[in-house]
């Protein structure tokens, strides 16, 4: 039964659900008994990589089907369809659904050597050069800086090669205020090479360490074509040095240049020299499945029976699953009496990668996917637009290290869908979340130009994340329109793998954060709220006017019904929250009586005073639980 289900929300499901106007082309694609190198037109000419599909190039009203029972690991890079004819990515055969890792397997004795009493690493990688792409000791180089950066460059020649001199008087808050950009490079050098290595020689009259260094398309949407995250780098010191540092290759762009963020590391009153020497293709040692050139986020032990406590120092790893990821070796160390493997029968080591990279993508459908253990997002990506998450699968997902404050407070992150920034028509329903680090759905952005609207998330099942569902945008001149948050079945936030690690508990089915954007239609109704670690819900600032929030069902045996700003409101205070906030006029609390939900049974019981809500015209949470 359909409950509430305004005008507008009606409208869109219709577009939701057309699917192509016309038919398009169908693709297979197999990880066990595919070939890159077939036409994927049938399942016996299979495609067998992410990396093949995300290069494929397909027209509107495509069709992408995966197989059943199959496994990738890596980022799926989709392809925008068009208004009416969106691009699917669903799956074909039977079995479990297709599945998409976000983490590199540990699972053999082979992949740890001992380094200590209880401590264990992960072997390490070894770099084999190839062909070299670009000589760069004749390079010439340039600077961007942005805000209130400021900087004197020059360039000496000099026998060994140009250097680049950038003497800094104030680097900028942000890592873009200073922008370094050198030569362009012959991308058809790269060839179908994993990883490029760039050598150079360095020095800084006060030490400090690189963030980032790209090869980026030199015009707009200036894309990544290879990138070293932020894993390859030792300090530059004040004495001349070698060094090298690889660049994972993402995807061929039109004008590749190297390019160097200097923005808020760079000291202030120093003085950088900086000669770069050659670009040259290499291998690893290690597959690429196995590499971790990322941060790890999370290890999930046996499946989830237990997963890995985050540290920051080596010498902090002192209980069992206690891990550090150390970013300039590309290895993990971890407590363990023996050889992992031989205690475990699966470790998934969760990177710091997006799984489904949508950002700037539009029309897309995707249908049946199984999504796990990655440690940044899901689905995620800004500026997006008629996007449809249907029936999928996420767990495991978050926890990698987003970035760390000045006073050194590491910060973490990570959704199981994210629509940033500016997003528009987008629908997520039907899908299944448990075990993530941050928000099970959110949209969330920040800037004039977030402007985030017709955005519904209807019929999920939602259980163990620290947050159900996220929402905040700003500034005043972001604006948001018609957000709904409509039949969903929430369960045990803040119930996770990673909340007692978080340096900020909020165990909450509804965070909202800051929303000072021009807000209108945003809507929670017919939803169940059952158990959280902290609150119900938590506003934090902004907030005019409220949601129209109405015809829910809360449980809230322990701790706060609300955070209302700066109020806390007690779970068996009903009359107060409804009081203070106006909201939950006809909703339901107390206990709705779910099959057994301590053991993953969220359904409807037969006794559940719920079923007279229904029977009332108001279904409340998911419509499967109710069958």
């Amino acid at each position: 039964m359909m409950s509430l289900q305004v005008g507008q929300s009606l409208i869109l499901s219709v577009l939701f659900a057309c699917g192509s106007l016309w038919a398009g082309q169908t693709f297979y694609v197999d990880s066990r008994t595919g070939s890159d190198a077939g036409d994927a037109a049938s399942p016996a000419t299979a495609w067998a990589s992410l990396d093949r599909v995300s290069k494929a190039e397909l027209k509107p009203g495509d069709i992408v089907r995966f197989a059943c029972g199959a496994s990738w690991r890596g980022t799926l890079f989709p392809v925008s369809g068009e208004e009416g004819s969106p691009i699917t990515y669903t799956s074909y055969g039977k079995g479990e659904k297709p599945i998409f890792l976000g983490s590199a397997a540990r699972s053999r004795s082979e992949d740890w050597v001992k380094e200590g009493k209880n401590l264990w690493a992960t072997t390490l990688p070894s770099w084999l050069p190839g062909v070299q792409v670009a000589d760069l000791k004749q390079g010439k180089w340039g600077a961007h800086r942005e805000k209130d950066a400021d900087i004197k460059t020059t360039i000496e020649e000099t026998p060994k090669g140009n250097v680049f001199v950038v003497e800094c008087r104030n680097s900028g808050s942000q890592g873009n205020h200073i922008q370094a950009w050198g030569p362009k490079i012959n991308w058809d050098k790269v060839g179908d090479a994993g990883y490029l290595l760039l050598r150079f020689q360095a020095k800084c009259t006060k030490p400090f360490k690189l963030s980032r260094v790209r090869v980026m398309d030199s015009n707009s949407p200036w894309a990544t074509g290879a990138n070293s995250d932020e894993g390859f780098f030792s300090e530059i010191g004040v004495e001349w040095a070698d060094y090298e540092i690889p660049l994972q290759v993402v995807k061929p762009v039109d004008m590749p240049r190297l390019h160097i963020d200097l923005g808020k590391i760079l000291p202030a009153g120093s003085i950088f020299n900086f000669r770069a020497v050659e670009l040259v293709t290499v291998k690893c040692s290690l597959k690429k499945s196995e590499q971790l050139p990322v941060d790890v986020g999370n290890i999930i032990f046996d499946g989830g029976k237990a997963c890995g406590w985050k540290r920051w120092k080596v010498e902090d790893v002192k209980a069992e699953h206690d891990y550090f990821y150390d970013a300039v070796q590309d290895r993990v160390y971890l407590n363990c009496d023996r050889n992992p493997a031989e205690k475990y029968g699966e470790m998934e080591l969760a990177l710091r990668r997006t799984i489904i990279n949508q950002g700037g993508r539009h029309d897309l459908v995707y249908d049946g996917l199984k999504l796990l253990y990655g440690a940044a997002h899901g689905f995620g990506g800004g500026t997006t637009a008629r996007i449809t998450i249907r029936n999928c699968d996420l767990g495991y997902i978050g926890g990698g290290h987003q970035f760390t404050k000045e006073n050194g407070t590491p910060v973490r992150f990570g959704n199981a869908i994210e629509f940033w920034g500016a997003c528009r028509d987008n629908l997520v329903e039907g899908c299944r979340i448990w075990q993530v680090y941050d928000a099970a759905l959110t949209n969330q952005g920040r800037g004039p130009t977030s402007i985030e609207e017709n955005i519904i998330y209807r019929n999920n099942i939602i259980w163990n994340c620290e947050y159900s569902f996220e929402y905040w945008n700003n500034p005043k001149t972001a604006r948001t329109r018609n957000i709904q948050f409509v039949n969903n079945t929430c369960v045990d936030a803040g119930v996770v793998w990673a909340h007692a690690q978080r340096p900020n508990p909020n165990g909450s089915h509804l965070m909202l954060y800051s929303n000072t954007a021009d807000s209108e239609g945003i809507v929670v109704k017919h939803n169940v709220f059952y158990n959280s670690t902290d609150w119900g819900s938590r506003y934090s600032s902004g907030w005019k006017p409220l949601p129209d929030m109405d015809y829910n069902a809360w449980f809230v045996p322990k701790g706060d019904m609300c955070f209302y700003f700066k109020d806390r409101i007690k779970g068996n205070d009903i009359a107060g929250y409804r009081e203070k906030t106006g909201l939950d006029k006809n909703s339901f609390f107390g206990d709705p009586k779910l099959v057994d939900p301590a053991n993953g049974d969220y359904r409807v019981a037969t006794d559940s005073p719920l079923r007279k809500l229904r029977s009332d015209g108001g279904s409340v949470g998911a419509d499967s639980l109710w069958k």
